[in-house]
């Protein structure tokens, strides 16, 4: 077996630290290191006086340091890229580090050794401790070292834990998170022990790097082309670092179609691009695979990051495009002279149509529209006949046969004008591609087909990805989701659409983007709404926990829009004058109108601003404050978040006054306050909700 060379997690984030100029150096470091680490060139030392005989130090320039682990067997070496830092800083995080094979569950483990002899004797258990109530065995075998046992038996408090976190090995700090977060002991150790199955723990350092958990913090390098991709973005970690639990579900074969849910932070994204690369990767000649999901502006953002994680072999077997897109081009190529219609284009059908029909009835056009989507398209109800029959589950307004006729009759107008005029709505448009697969009955036109954002696609949407991917085969359709983001008033039974994924079906439980603050937060504004699974089944309580902590969002009223805005633009240069950079804090708002406001008012305060627009990609590379609507900033993460205009009649939006429907208002409702959830899951570190004058209703109670 040749040398091994793995990054850690934890040196991406101190390079990142670290003057441009020198982070530049570090990868020619690297390269040069790897060519001949056994040169006298290679300026590998011994760092006299650490707990840990195997780290060195690698010479970046006179004033930095790398900090490295070498572990020698048998005719292998394995490095470890760890640290880096000043010269004397970097010696002082090396000086009470260790980095070691956990014997219990063979993950590679970096942490602080404490001056603390321990015991050869079992830690006696104390009902004060917040880990007082395990056995020093029940603690060893879900990896925590033996040397850290006294710092684990005396903390008291879940802030004494978390204070220690960097202290401790990251798998450590998730698995003992767990258990401060109240999930029982056996389920603990049952996702350790799942991670690791299989494997035989045999201490070896090389063997350890095939450990899932350790692929959790190390990133092993193989080629030059890889490791100067990874040094040039090191803070989009996610790119290389998977979770064993993520990483299980993007290398699965599955036997047909495969749903991973999670709540917003998960990396459920995150899982759907890699899960592409990996099926692209054997994909030959011209077979494709489709990455779809509902916006434009989110097929943007992930077309531009896989191209990040993929070969260009992969990306030119990968086809990323939003549904809608799909379908006009699909008719186009078939010489469908039709246009798709949204918004007061559409309205303005509907208005026509209303008009010409039975004037008796009293419905405001917004209910035909909903009528359209959620009974008629949805069930395919193309005709009278099926109409009448059709259950109107979820749809508050009774109808008898007589109304469904003269509704009915409104349909038929509105079908007659968008033929004549050569137009659709994308429902009608969905429902027409799928009729002409069928009757085409060619081969399939894509071997795979991945789904971001599943919990936005219609019933119309899914059946026709069902005929686009063919008879059920081996792995043909994966689609993530989380219904806590849905803002659309889209629907869908997967079950029912020809799409089954029992037994096949998987929940991302870890958020790594939001604090624990943050998200309890969010998900307190969503207390008692049910949610689905995507298939027609409730979800169960929460399970989801956030590795990370910070101060709870705050929530502040103003007089008025100066008072809101000069706060805001403060905070921002308070933000900044503590490192923040500008280019990592967003303010989101509920209209564009909103955004040209906030735009506004940063100039004034001297402040660059970056409009992140519909089909616009977020490139962090272009300077100013990101402004955007909640809806655009679905799929992207920020440090700092300010949700402003939090005002009444602001969000939620009014809901039509001529609407009757209180099922319908309802869902209006619970829409609305599922794109606030959305705005606050998108903070990193930390989030504002500010308003001004009469707040928003949902503010109220908080």
């Amino acid at each position: 077996m040749s040398d091994q060379f793995a990054i850690s997690s934890d040196f991406l984030s101190a390079q990142t630290r670290l003057p441009r100029n020198v982070q530049g150096r570090i990868t020619e470091m690297i390269h040069k290191f790897r060519q001949s680490p056994k040169s006298s060139g290679s300026h590998l030392e011994r760092i006299r006086g650490c707990e840990d005989k195997n780290l060195f130090s690698i010479r970046i320039n006179d004033a930095y340091r790398a900090i490295m682990a070498k572990h020698t067997e048998e005719q292998n070496t394995v490095y470890l890229l760890l640290w880096a830092d000043r010269h004397d800083e970097a010696y002082a995080w090396a000086s009470r580090k260790r980095c070691s094979v956990n014997p219990a569950t063979g993950a590679i483990q970096v942490y602080t050794v404490l001056n603390t002899e321990v015991s050869e004797f079992e830690i006696p258990a104390d009902s004060t401790s917040l880990f007082g109530a395990f056995k020093e065995k029940e603690l060893l075998d879900i990896g925590v070292p033996k040397d850290l046992l006294p710092l684990i038996k005396r903390l008291k408090t879940k802030e004494d834990f978390y204070a220690v976190s960097d202290q401790l090995p990251a798998d450590v700090h998730e698995n003992l998170g767990w258990l401060v977060e109240g999930i029982p002991y056996s389920e603990v150790l049952e996702m350790v022990n799942a991670e690791h199955s299989g494997q035989k723990v045999t201490g070896s350092m090389a063997d350890a790097l095939n450990c899932p958990a350790t692929l959790k913090s190390f990133f092993v390098v193989t080629g030059e082309d890889e490791l100067r991709e990874i040094m040039a973005a090191p803070l989009e970690k996610w790119r290389v670092f998977l979770h064993s639990a993520q990483r299980k579900i993007v290398q699965k074969d599955y036997s047909g179609p495969a749903q991973v849910l999670g709540s917003a932070g998960t990396g459920k994204t995150v899982v759907a691009m890699h899960r592409a690369k990996q099926l692209a990767s054997h994909l030959q000649g011209k077979e494709k695979l489709l990455f779809t999901t509902f916006t434009t502006n989110l097929a943007s953002d992930i077309r531009y990051n896989l191209a990040k994680i993929c070969t260009t072999e992969e990306m030119n077997h990968i086809e990323v495009m939003n549904l809608d897109s799909w379908v006009e081009h699909f008719l186009q190529k078939q010489e469908f002279k039709t246009k798709l219609i949204y918004g007061e284009t559409l309205n303005q059908y509907w208005e026509t149509a209303v008009a010409q029909a039975d004037p008796s009835l009293e419905f405001p056009v917004s209910f035909y529209q909903e009528e359209w989507i959620r009974v008629v398209m949805a069930q395919e109800a193309l005709t009278m006949e099926k109409y009448a029959m059709a259950p109107r589950v979820g749809r508050g307004t009774r109808l008898d046969r007589r109304k469904k006729m003269l509704i009915w009759k409104v349909f038929e107008i509105y079908r007659n004008l968008l033929k004549r005029d050569f137009v659709r709505d994308i429902q009608t448009a969905m429902y027409e591609c799928k009729v002409l697969l069928e009757n085409q009955r060619t081969e399939r036109i894509y071997q795979h087909i991945v789904v971001d954002e599943g919990q936005d696609f219609s019933a119309n949407a899914y059946r026709l990805l069902r005929t686009l991917a063919g008879p059920e085969h081996k792995n043909d359709i994966f689609i993530v989701g989380d219904s806590h983001q849905r803002i659309y008033q889209n629907r869908a039974v997967l079950s029912q659409c020809g799409i089954n994924i029992r037994g096949r079906s998987s929940t991302l439980k870890i958020n790594y983007r939001t604090t624990e603050e943050t998200r309890k937060f969010a998900f307190s504004l969503l207390k008692g709404i049910s949610f689905d699974n995507l298939d027609g089944e409730t979800i169960p309580n929460d399970r989801c926990q956030s590795l990370t902590h910070g101060n709870k969002p705050q929530v502040l009223n103003f007089g008025d829009f100066t008072q809101e805005s000069d706060f805001i633009c403060e905070e921002i240069l308070k933000l900044q004058q503590a490192g923040t950079s500008i280019e990592s804090i967003c303010i989101v708002v509920r209209t564009n109108y909103l955004v040209k406001k906030y735009v506004a008012a940063l100039a004034s305060h001297g402040i660059p601003s970056y409009e992140i627009h519909k089909s616009k990609v977020d490139k962090r590379n272009e300077e100013g404050v990101r402004v955007a609507t909640i809806h655009r900033v679905k799929g992207l993460e920020f440090q700092y978040i300010f949700i402003a205009s939090v005002n009444h009649n602001t969000l939620p939006v009014p809901f039509p006054k001529k609407m009757t429907d209180s099922i319908a208002r309802q869902e209006h409702l619970t829409a609305e306050k599922c794109l606030l959830y959305v705005a606050l899951t998108r903070a990193q570190k930390g989030a504002y909700i500010t308003s001004y004058g009469k707040c928003s209703e949902f503010l109220e109670s908080l």
